[in-house]
């Protein structure tokens, strides 16, 4: 048996979502004449409470376009020292928009007020402005964890007192609603921009939207144009994403409890020295020998998953893991 553990990204169409790509009616969207990624657009921006939205080919270039859009060069933005705008989208803070970093460590990745507050520069020439805080929902490297509304709330408040930006990572933002409770629509209160990505927990091919006013997205058509990021007839992409918000959703919770009962069998390993506390689809363990060594044993097995370190792996668990499938991987596990 073969199991990908190793991202939410690797899955496959559905036949019903093929179908719906196939049947997608298309046109030129550079020139806004696709009704099939204006549906998408209008359905994400509604869902999170936002005036408009922008389809684009990646999380990364959602996150970016939002940078871009939200700050000038020689700005300063604030995110957690394990965010994904800063470790994995190529530097492009600094490449496209000239701005730099300032990192915090939160606690799984997760910032507070008491955190972001005293990190904010004065108004000092010899300061990078700070214009800009970005969250992540889930936070990746911290294994899932999750902001709560009440979380983001009191964050939110200071950005507007201080006059900054409040932009969302939001790769995994369904995910993290699946385990707090809290309503999509609500986000719309809080933030300037929010990236939601498709193509992870819910399973569509391709896509990522950028939501926020009307002002910025068409700001963000503009940036998304020098990026290469002017698809034509998306609509084809655009029906897996409208699908997935449609109907994988709501089966979240699945791959939550699949985690759940992953980390727990990997709680009973002899040759696991630690396990982050599981909250959404994501379970982050260190080995006692090194990673490598123990994923050569998966793999060995038709196990694939990855690494975070030295001695962290990573599991991922997606709608193209299923119940047999982590009961295989269990037998495995109690093998090594």
């Amino acid at each position: 048996m073969n199991v990908d553990l190793r991202s939410d990204t690797v899955t496959k169409p559905t036949p019903l979502m093929l179908e719906a790509m196939w049947s997608a009616k298309v046109g030129d969207d550079v020139f806004g004449e696709d009704e099939t990624v204006n549906a998408l657009e209008e359905k994400a921006a509604a869902m999170f409470g936002m005036e408009a939205a922008i389809f684009c080919p990646s999380g990364t270039m959602t996150n970016q376009i939002a940078i871009k859009c939200f700050t000038q060069p020689l700005d300063e933005l604030i995110a957690d020292q394990t965010a994904h705008v800063y470790r994995y989208e190529g530097g492009g803070i600094a490449f496209n928009s000239a701005v730099s970093t300032r990192l915090l460590n939160g606690y799984r990745g997760i910032l507070t007020t008491e955190m972001i507050e005293p990190e904010i520069n004065a108004e000092n020439i010899h300061y990078p402005h700070t214009s800009l805080v970005v969250l992540e929902n889930t936070v990746n490297k911290g294994g899932g964890a999750c902001y709560t509304l009440n979380q983001i709330a009191p964050i939110a408040a200071l950005c507007k007192e201080r006059g900054l930006k409040l932009h969302l990572d939001g790769a995994r933002v369904f995910n993290a609603l699946a385990h707090t409770g809290d309503k999509a629509v609500n986000y719309g209160n809080y933030f300037d921009g929010i990236s939601v990505c498709l193509s992870k927990g819910l399973g569509a091919p391709v896509g990522s939207v950028l939501l926020a006013d009307k002002a910025t997205i068409k700001y963000a058509r503009r940036i998304r144009k020098v990026l290469g990021g002017g698809m034509r007839q998306a609509g084809f992409l655009a029906a897996a994403g409208i699908f997935a918000l449609d109907h994988h959703v709501e089966r979240l919770h699945i791959d939550h409890a699949h985690a759940r009962i992953l980390a727990d069998e990997l709680a009973g390993c002899t040759w696991v020295s630690n396990i982050i506390p599981v909250e959404t689809n994501i379970v982050l363990f260190d080995t006692i020998e090194p990673a490598d060594a123990v994923l050569a044993k998966l793999a060995a097995k038709g196990i694939k998953a990855g690494s975070t370190d030295k001695h962290r792996i990573r599991f991922v668990t997606h709608l193209d893991v299923h119940a047999d499938q982590v009961e295989y991987v269990i037998s495995v596990l109690k093998s090594i």
